[in-house]
């Protein structure tokens, strides 16, 4: 013989359910925002960090070559970075070859707002002689 179902369990259906789980997932989701944030501010950090070693060396290439034929390394180099980024160009020649070392510091979540954490490129090239 079988029972009837009690009210409250599962599969009654009922139009109240379980009183204790009310608010349950409201919590849980108050709970959790705040690491789905953190993990999306760390993702965003990382972006910028390859960013930034990718503007430092492209800058760096571009301040070598204008070295090489020459023209100036700083204003090569600040042409393809912003200002935000705290910028120093350093720009030399040992042996035939214009070295420049770009160096930026480091965003934190935003360009501008840094660390001190200095991210660097070094590009050579050969320099060039006029005909």
């Amino acid at each position: 013989m079988r029972r009837p179902a009690r009210r409250g369990t599962r599969g009654d259906g009922g139009a109240r359910g379980d009183r204790s789980d009310r608010g349950q997932v409201a919590i849980e989701f108050v709970g959790t925002v705040p690491l789905i944030l953190l993990l999306v501010a760390a993702v965003w950090e990382c972006v910028l960090i390859g960013y930034a070693f990718s503007l430092a060396g492209n800058a760096a290439d571009e301040a070598a070559r204008a070295g090489a034929v020459g023209r100036s390394c700083e204003e090569a180099a600040g042409t393809h970075v912003g200002s935000a980024w705290n910028m120093t160009v350093a720009c030399s020649e040992t042996g035939g070859v214009v070295t420049a070392r770009v160096s930026l510091n480091l965003p934190l979540l935003y360009p501008g707002l840094d660390i001190g954490v200095p991210i660097e490129g070094e590009a050579g090239s050969p320099k060039e002689e006029e005909e």
